[in-house]
């Protein structure tokens, strides 16, 4: 009897400096997630096109977020790895989904707020990708029947458009998407940048001192903990209280996540313990983490032949699973093929 894992679909953007946040927030659990999913591990570098001044670089971060995600265990003899760009039926159920979703849905997101208050409200310097790209991300996710979505808390809107968008196609032609589900981990699901522990740790801050990037030097990330906010709380008492304590309870998901401890535990060997303290065992546990992960990063960054083998693998798989979805939409829809 053949026991059929559920469906696992993940993506990153190859667009600047992985940070911490993102280990923490998804590619940490990747490798265990093997063991239960049949995963497909997508670098999403059409989504890295909205960004147009990584455009120039955007060839060496292709291979430096493949080359991370094999250093965080993803074996590409148990999952698949792919380019996005790669797979050209994407951008076909792209166009597709285009034609299921609605402006008023996609104008509500919120990450396109906030990338719109970026670029000071104003739409003349708003691209359009910057507004449609969950759409891309839904035909991203639907393309292989996903079951499972490993997210942020701030990403689960994308997987609830997906479904919409996915019900939508299903109440007119049958059953034809899988309807996905998120995953999200109680802790760790976003971490908070350094400084400002009110908005989430991003790759593309304008103060690179709020955000730990996976190649910083070890120096240099002693110095970011050593200046993260904490709180004037006199005696200083370490506890988990994301309203009261958002600094000490993000420092403490760090170091949970790199230890592999629960913020319980922890909670019960830091007690008493100044804020000082604290900060010099994060940085111990962390300078650990990053020069092992570093080091198993550039074995792999070394070998760019191997990096492309796996690349060109991981396409001829993905398109095999893809093209099946999309001749399926093909005929329901009334599109005549080829052969």
């Amino acid at each position: 009897m053949i026991c059929y894992k559920p469906i696992l679909f993940s993506a990153v953007q190859p667009s600047g400096q992985l940070t911490l946040g993102n280990y923490i927030g998804t590619m940490r659990h990747w490798s265990a997630m093997q063991n239960n999913y049949e995963c497909l591990f997508c670098i999403a570098d059409l989504h890295a096109l909205t960004i147009q001044e990584n455009k120039n670089n955007l060839k060496e971060s292709i291979l430096d977020t493949l080359s991370f995600y094999l250093a965080c265990g993803v074996d590409p003899n148990k999952s698949i790895i792919f380019i996005q760009s790669h797979v050209y039926q994407h951008s076909q159920l792209n166009w597709i989904l285009n034609c299921f979703s609605q402006f008023s849905e996609l104008f509500r997101m919120t990450q396109f707020k906030i990338k719109r208050n970026i670029k000071k409200n104003s739409i003349k310097n708003t691209n359009a990708a910057l507004f449609n790209y969950p759409i891309l991300m839904a035909a991203d996710i639907l393309l292989y029947q996903t079951n499972v979505v490993p997210v942020g808390r701030d990403q689960k809107q994308h997987v609830e458009l997906t479904r919409n968008i996915a019900n939508r196609f299903n109440s007119l032609y049958g059953n034809v998407f899988t309807l996905p589900e998120p995953l999200i981990t109680q802790y760790g699901s976003k971490i908070m940048s350094l400084l400002e522990p009110n908005k989430k740790m991003s790759k593309s801050d304008v103060n690179k001192n709020n955000v730990i990037f996976l190649l910083d030097d070890i120096s240099t990330v002693a110095l970011k903990i050593k200046n993260a906010f904490t709180d004037s709380e006199k005696p200083s008492k370490i506890y988990y209280d994301k309203v009261k304590k958002p600094g000490i309870s993000n420092l403490l998901e760090i170091l949970s996540a790199i230890t592999d401890k629960n913020i319980d535990v922890l909670l019960k060997e830091l007690e008493g313990i100044m804020y000082s303290e604290f900060k010099k065992i994060i940085v111990d546990c962390l300078s650990k983490f990053l020069s092992k992960l570093q080091k198993s990063y550039q074995n792999y960054r070394h070998d760019e032949s191997y990096l492309k083998k796996i690349a060109y693998e991981g396409a001829l798989q993905s398109q095999i699973k893809s093209k099946k979805t999309l001749q399926n939409i093909h005929d329901k829809l009334g599109l005549i093929s080829l052969v």
